[in-house]
């Protein structure tokens, strides 16, 4: 194995007795009809030992298996009362053997399944230093999901399972090939890193990251520093590289779940995932509402074990005859509709340009003749005063004269200019009002209720793009070289805004929002994305018109006519 090009910078571990870690040693006992072994020590192939619960039918019958492989703490269930309105999980859903974001073993045990609570290298228990998201933890899931086929009591059928991290893993996992993995279901799990997580457009994320450092330093051992290596390893290198699955390689049956809320953290890897793993039986299920209820919601759970009945135990199920895309076309929070779909993006989508005029505010379905220029303050105003919008963004409506689905990725491509600095920090927000005038919101970062319709971020200086792998309505940012402005030199740039699917009633408004800092900025106690460090002094200048071409590129996806042709809605 060839040496990398760069060196992990790590920290020492947490004492895990800080947080009701209940010890290590090995362990049996028989409760609620389950084998119930815990600590079991599982070698890797460079003889590290990784510390796992095994939860199994007490009759000792040979079962598949299903893994949930976290960095939390196989012995912390979910914490109610933390997170806002509990995340909207209700406790009849789960029991107490639940470890965060994994399956419940009281409901699958009974069911005919083993499942095994890892924690991994590094972590807790286990040996080693650890290392996050990384090729590295593929090879150890390649040796844990071997090690699981081979016990007694197993088929040699092993899943994966799982939100967020203990999604991450499983493309990592997957695309290291253990014979044995028979099926994944990965749930809302990003699959790359640089992009997703730690630098949004470039801009570095220091809200979220270091609530998550602490969640996954609980060890005896060193851990991997990812703030360090972020301030390390600015631009995309050989060390983010490690960061993301050789996704094409994937071949197992998948069944994933992504959330249009879910903006700044596990959407869009989830979709580009989907997009590229080679598995021929894989299906996508895309909602728009809080990622931990839905994945605990008795529904979905019999979708999962629908599932794993089929690949881990092959009995006949339902899943085979399941469109191979469903996803929920939101209205507002709470409230959407639910189709099937045939792949993913929609093929049948007709993208459109509505044309930026900052004349009046508004976004226009024709080119601006007239050049224009609308100017905000760059770093914003931390107040958050009502009265300084207008000095901290720029605004641009649009009134839909006709029902119209935008679903799909949107692209913000501006002209623009920075005073009194060399580069700039761009935030975009896509937001839906009703024809009232009152702001309609939805379910977003985990557990808030009045999100966007979508995100976007830019630093203007990571504007080069990989023009191979970009298309008209996702650009693709390379990272890896800065382009710096001159003085008086406006610039176009074009905005990845993250997937979205919504739908606008006549008479209903879009909005663009531009600005120099995050515009979501409260409830700091609940996990959500933020960059707080940005490099915007002075003014930002958007330009419109003219040969300024600043528009929004929308995904418009026509209903059909009774004859199953494409009718586009002109709104």
């Amino acid at each position: 194995m060839r040496k990398p090009d760069f060196e992990i910078i790590y920290r020492d571990g947490v004492p895990p007795t800080r947080h009701k870690y209940p010890g290590l040693g090995y362990r049996v006992s028989r409760e609620n009809g389950m084998l119930v072994e815990r600590d079991v020590a599982v070698p890797m192939r460079d003889g590290v030992r990784l510390y796992a619960d095994v939860h199994r039918p007490a009759s000792g019958e040979r079962v598949p298996a299903i893994i949930a492989w976290s960095p939390y703490g196989k012995h912390r269930p979910f914490q109610y009362g933390y997170f806002y309105r509990n995340a909207s999980v209700r406790k009849e859903w789960i029991s107490s053997y639940t470890m965060f974001e994994g399956p419940d073993p009281l409901y699958w045990v009974p069911r005919g399944y083993a499942i095994i609570h890892v924690d991994v290298r590094g972590t807790w228990g286990s040996e080693g230093d650890a290392t996050y998201w990384s090729h590295g933890e593929g090879r150890d899931g390649y040796d844990f999901v071997e090690w699981v086929a081979a016990q007694a009591w197993c088929t040699g059928k092993v899943g994966m399972a799982g939100v967020s991290y203990l999604a991450i893993a499983q493309w990592q996992i997957a695309a290291a090939r253990p014979p044995h993995l028979a099926a994944i279901n990965p749930w809302e799990g990003l699959s790359d890193m640089y992009r997703e997580f730690a630098f949004h457009g470039g801009i570095p994320e220091t809200a979220f990251s270091p609530i998550w450092q602490k969640s996954i330093s609980y060890s005896t051992h060193r851990v991997e520093d990812v703030q360090a290596m972020m301030e390390a390893h600015p631009l995309f290198d050989a060390y983010w590289a490690t960061k993301v699955a050789d996704l094409a390689r994937i071949e197992v049956p998948a069944f994933v779940v992504a959330s249009w809320s879910d903006q700044g953290l596990h959407l869009r890897g989830t979709l580009e995932a989907y997009k590229r793993i080679a598995s021929s039986e894989k299906w996508l299920y895309v909602h728009g509402r809080k990622k931990w209820e839905t994945f605990h919601r008795p529904e979905s759970v019999e979708m999962q074990r629908a599932f794993f009945d089929c690949f881990l135990r092959g009995e006949k199920t339902a899943v085979r005859a399941w469109p191979r895309v469903r996803l929920e076309v939101r209205d507002r929070y709470y409230e959407g509709r639910f189709r099937a779909e045939r792949e993913w993006p929609l093929a049948r989508t007709r993208h459109r340009k509505l044309y930026l005029d900052a004349r009046d505010g508004t976004l226009r379905a024709v080119p601006v003749k007239v050049a224009a220029r609308a100017t905000y303050d760059a770093p914003g105003d931390e107040a958050r005063c009502p009265a300084a919008y207008h000095r901290e963004r720029a605004e641009f409506d649009y009134v839909f004269t006709a029902p119209t689905e935008l679903t799909g990725h949107m692209k913000l491509r501006l002209w623009v200019e920075a005073v009194g600095a060399d580069d700039m920090d761009l935030f975009v927000a896509i937001q839906k009002f009703d024809r009232d005038g009152e702001y309609v919101g939805f379910a977003a970062f985990n557990c808030l209720e009045d999100g966007p319709v979508a995100l976007g971020w830019l630093r203007v200086s990571h504007r080069g793009l990989d023009k191979a792998r970009s298309t008209p309505q996702q650009p693709w940012l390379v990272h890896q070289r800065r382009l710096k402005l001159r003085k008086g030199v406006p610039v176009p740039v074009e905005i990845e805004i993250w997937p979205s699917g919504t739908r606008f009633a006549k008479g209903e408004r879009l909005r663009v929002v531009v600005q120099g800092s995050d515009i979501y900025r409260y409830a700091r106690w609940i996990v959500r994305a933020g960059h707080p460090k940005t490099v915007n002094a002075g003014a930002h200048v958007i330009h419109t018109g003219g040969r300024y071409d600043s528009h929004l590129l929308v995904p418009v996806v026509p209903r059909a006519d009774r004859r199953g042709r494409a009718r586009v809605d002109r709104g």
